[in-house]
């Protein structure tokens, strides 16, 4: 894969967000979520505050309530979702998603399977990945897999979310998310 000229720019100040991790899962619970652990993990390295973790069910108001909470009591920057962004009767994330959206990012999920699609090939088109802007929070859907967690922090949303990144980034952006 090519890659355009992208590079973190060290005259930038770093500015650590407030990130949440949701793990949606029927099958999982805290102490088996290895894929919300390493986004955890992975958040913290980077240098940002873990806000809160949680882990709900594949049911929409579970989803929407958690998310709703966070966003209302002004705990996150962004949230980040891994799970239930599948093709089965139980996936429902996107749908959850589309409730509470005011905007839909479209990239995001593009750029997911088209990072996804060097990882597992053609089975990236079963991910229904997918970003929203929801009351100035970003909400970024990840599906459940530490792989699937890996491509989207790695090589998407660690570089979006770093202040510094050029040639722009969500971080920017903050300040006017709640524009009208």
């Amino acid at each position: 894969m090519a890659r355009c000229s992208v590079a973190v720019d060290p005259s930038r100040p770093f500015k650590p967000i407030n990130i949440a991790v949701l793990t949606v899962s029927d099958t999982r619970d805290l102490s088996t979520d290895t894929s919300g652990e390493l986004l955890a993990e992975r958040v913290k390295a980077a240098g940002h505050r873990l806000a809160a973790r949680a882990l709900v069910r594949d049911e929409v108001p579970l989803i929407t309530s958690r998310i709703n909470t966070w966003i209302d009591e002004r705990a996150a920057d962004a949230i980040i979702i891994t799970g239930g962004t599948g093709l089965t009767g139980r996936d429902v994330t996107p749908e959850a998603l589309d409730k509470i959206k005011d905007k839909e990012i479209p990239g995001f999920g593009e750029l997911f399977r088209w990072v996804s699609y060097a990882s597992i090939g053609t089975s990236t088109i079963q991910s229904r990945a997918m970003a929203v802007l929801s009351r100035g929070v970003y909400v970024f859907a990840l599906p459940g897999s530490n792989g699937a967690v890996k491509d989207g922090w790695d090589k998407i949303l660690a570089e979006q979310l770093d202040s510094r990144n050029r040639p722009c980034n969500f971080v920017e952006l903050m300040p006017r998310l709640r524009e009208m």
